[in-house]
């Protein structure tokens, strides 16, 4: 796949993906006789799984070390893990977070609604 396929199919730009790859976020890219990255299914399935990771909030640090973690192989998957974990956590804590201050702003709408 082209570089432009790819950002269809996981969400990132063009832009993000060389990024990601210049910063050692992707495993190795191939390239096809003419020079041009060509992306495999794996590497589609990876920058779809860093998209969601960033859309969701991982700080760029976490990334590093979750894709870093990835590279040295399966010995690390636990420590992969605990990094998912966590981050599943502080989504769980900023939803609950986010549903408080919808509470609030329900109240102060029924507020505006009763004065008229």
């Amino acid at each position: 796949m082209r570089i432009s396929d790819v950002a269809a199919a996981c969400g990132l730009s063009a832009d993000t993906i060389r990024y990601y790859e210049k910063s050692g976020l992707i495993p190795t890219v191939g390239r096809g006789a003419d020079g041009h990255r060509r992306f495999s299914k794996e590497n589609v399935d990876w920058l779809t799984l860093l998209y969601w990771l960033r859309e969701t909030g991982m700080s760029m640090v976490q990334m590093r070390r979750f894709c870093s973690l990835a590279q040295e192989g399966d010995k690390t998957k636990p420590e992969r893990r605990r990094i998912l974990v966590d981050h599943a956590a502080e989504l769980d804590r900023r939803r609950a977070q986010l549903d408080r201050c919808e509470a609030v702003l329900q109240v102060k709408i029924r507020s505006y609604d009763k004065r008229q």
